[in-house]
């Protein structure tokens, strides 16, 4: 996918973040990626927007703190795009020592619903959203950046720290059980 960037470049700004902690250069990165980070992030926390605002924060804190760190082998938005998972994951498993169980309907189903965008077919979408709720993380996270963000599985696979294989599978499992699912909720419609 080719970005036209206004202004300088994302590694432009990040020499300028590091040499003179420039924050204006910082936030010109934020308002630069924010939008493809925040929907990431939407989709790995099933539409619960709260949650996907925090994580994509989180991942922004992060890119912030470790910015020395990126190496320039894939594109910023790659590497955010891995802070952003792994701000996820780390989010899922503090969320998951504090409530041992879900409770009973799950919260995510609800959270779809919450998500306060209306597209233009709403039931559609909270179909997905809901479908997109019942897979693995793993299978969300490889659906999310193959489908939805538009990286080849080899970016994915990077994101993801996955071998190629692996990033393979979760997609093709993640597109069967959707299919699955959403025939489910055809037939409950119909």
């Amino acid at each position: 996918m080719l970005v036209l960037v206004d202004g300088p470049s994302d590694l432009a700004l990040v020499q300028r973040v590091l040499a003179l902690d420039d924050r204006h250069a910082f936030t010109t990165l934020v308002r630069r990626h924010q939008a493809p980070l925040r929907a990431f992030a939407l989709r790995l926390c099933a539409g619960d927007v709260g949650r996907a605002d925090d994580t994509a924060q989180e991942a922004f804190l992060l890119a912030y703190r470790h910015l020395a760190s990126w190496r320039r082998e894939g594109t910023l938005r790659s590497w955010l795009l891995k802070l952003c998972y792994r701000a996820f994951l780390t989010e899922q498993r503090r969320a998951h020592r504090r409530h041992e169980a879900l409770e009973e309907g799950g919260d995510a189903r609800g959270a779809a619903e919450r998500t306060g965008v209306e597209p233009p077919d709403a039931a559609a979408r909270r179909d997905v959203l809901r479908a997109m709720a019942e897979l693995k993380p793993e299978e969300r996270a490889a659906l999310a950046l193959c489908c939805q963000e538009g990286l080849t599985h080899d970016e994915a696979a990077a994101v993801l720290e996955l071998p190629l294989g692996t990033l393979k599978s979760h997609v093709a499992r993640g597109k069967e059980r959707l299919r699955a699912l959403l025939s489910g909720y055809a037939t409950e419609a119909a």
